[in-house]
């Protein structure tokens, strides 16, 4: 029962922990053009003429995605799991003919490729 209880208290915290946008913002320039890869994460940076519109038509089609902050420049979404609710991060940055998208996990060390795959998918939907 003290199992179940752990199990159920964990899954609450994740679907229901405090989400500071502030926390997920870029600061700084933005990333050379390109794919990067790290661990819990991926950013991908291409030339882009297009608008919020196009990048939100996008983004938002994507099961368990929703819009979460934003400033000038930038969007935040953040992208749950089936299971479990794990969220991840994405902060879109659009500026100077490019745009930047950064996925990241919030809880764990590796997120097994599920923020490459789901960057990869945007950027095809985007046709870039």
């Amino acid at each position: 029962m003290g199992a179940l209880l752990l199990v159920l208290g964990f899954a609450a915290y994740v679907r229901f922990a405090p989400q500071d946008a502030e926390r997920w913002r870029l600061t700084g320039p933005m990333a050379r053009l390109g794919d990067h890869a790290e661990a819990g994460g991926f950013r991908a940076v291409r030339v882009f003429e297009g608008n919020w519109g196009a990048v939100e038509a996008v983004l938002l089609a994507t099961p368990r995605t929703r819009a979460l902050g934003g400033w000038d420049d930038q969007r935040l979404y953040v992208t749950r799991s089936a299971l479990w609710g794990f969220p991840d991060y994405s902060t879109v940055r659009l500026a100077d003919g490019q745009i930047e998208i950064y996925g990241r996990l919030r809880f764990g060390k590796s997120d097994l490729g599920v923020n490459q795959a789901r960057i990869r998918n945007w950027l095809t939907d985007l046709k870039l």
